[in-house]
């Protein structure tokens, strides 16, 4: 094969993250070549059985640094930026990794000619009083300046295996008999699945989504999170007690346990202000065609997919009865 014929060649960012990681598969199935930049290569080894001898590769890359972003792009024909914090810790703090290294992502892309596909969420908006979501809008507005015909994807509550929201609370099931329902436990989700994202992003990358757009992403499903925290105890067999906790008191558990040094926090007062908020998909994008839908993937079923890899939070993992509690 000559230099010519070679399959198009694309860089993601943050690819060995659990959304990365999926995009990886999708691509790799399609036959692109394959650039997953993450601060640590040494650990991302695990993504090469996903394809063909040579056709992952990796580098190193930090979105603090721009040097560094500019060295993974370089040569490159599309970009995918999956990078993302839910939470700070030390130098990683949503300013720096979710606008600076957004942007810098966008000039890169830029300079280089390459086609650009960014990982937003729905609610990100640059006026919100939660640091997660307002990093998230203002990184729209630079890339979208940057790259005019960047494409922006926003999920909603994205599960799947590694996720870090149904295995976080089924962790917590397990240690304690009652369960934070924050704010009542009314606010709505719709958790999309992460295959479901990877192939929306794959299909982008394949030409399928309009340039300059911003597609919201959500699953057949609008769940409360009561809802959702009373599907995850059905599934794993558990009878645990959900207790609801005003924002006020969640807010200030949050920012007691964020002190602590070394311990990932079980959830922050950012993360409580995002839970104010409705997180599905707008009236806007569905009347406007932006949606799974309209790349042609159809959303899955979140039961049809959690009983996968939440059995081994049963009492006796796959041997308990399929559960009948909650």
């Amino acid at each position: 094969m000559t230099l010519a014929n070679l399959p198009p060649l694309v860089t993601v960012f943050g690819g060995s993250g659990f959304l990365g990681r999926h995009i990886v598969r999708a691509l790799a199935k399609r036959g692109y070549r394959i650039r997953v930049a993450v601060r640590r290569p040494d650990l991302a080894g695990f993504l090469q059985p996903l394809g063909n001898v040579g056709q992952i590769s990796f580098v190193q890359a930090n979105l603090r640094y721009r040097n560094s972003v500019d060295r993974a792009v370089e040569g490159a024909d599309f970009v995918i930026n999956c990078v993302g914090v839910l939470f700070e810790t030390g130098r990683n703090t949503f300013d720096a990794v979710q606008e600076f290294g957004a942007r810098a992502v966008a000039e890169a892309a830029r300079a280089s000619g390459a086609k650009l596909i960014h990982i937003s969420a729905i609610g990100a908006d640059a006026n919100s009083d939660s640091s997660y979501a307002r990093t998230k809008g203002r990184a729209e507005a630079a890339i979208l300046s940057t790259k005019k015909d960047a494409i922006i994807f926003r999920p909603s509550i994205v599960f799947g295996p590694e996720d870090g929201f149904f295995n976080k609370f089924a962790e917590m099931a397990r240690l304690s008999p009652v369960l934070p329902l924050i704010g009542g436990g009314k606010t709505k989700l719709q958790p999309v699945y992460v295959e479901d994202v990877a192939e929306a992003v794959a299909r982008a990358v394949e030409g399928k989504a309009a340039s300059g757009t911003i597609y919201e992403l959500g699953g057949p499903e609008v769940l409360t999170f009561r809802e959702c925290l009373q599907v995850m105890l059905k599934i794993t067999a558990r009878k645990n007690r959900l207790v609801s906790i005003p924002f006020t008191i969640a807010s200030l558990i949050g920012s007691v346990a964020s002190l602590i040094p070394f311990v990932k926090p079980p959830i922050t007062a950012d993360q409580v202000r995002l839970l104010k908020r409705d997180n599905v998909v707008s009236t806007k994008a569905e009347t406007d065609g932006l949606t799974l839908k309209a790349l042609g993937v159809t959303p899955t079923m979140l039961t049809s997919v959690l009983p996968s890899y939440l059995v081994h939070y049963r009492p006796h993992g796959q041997y308990t009865g399929s559960g009948k509690a909650a």
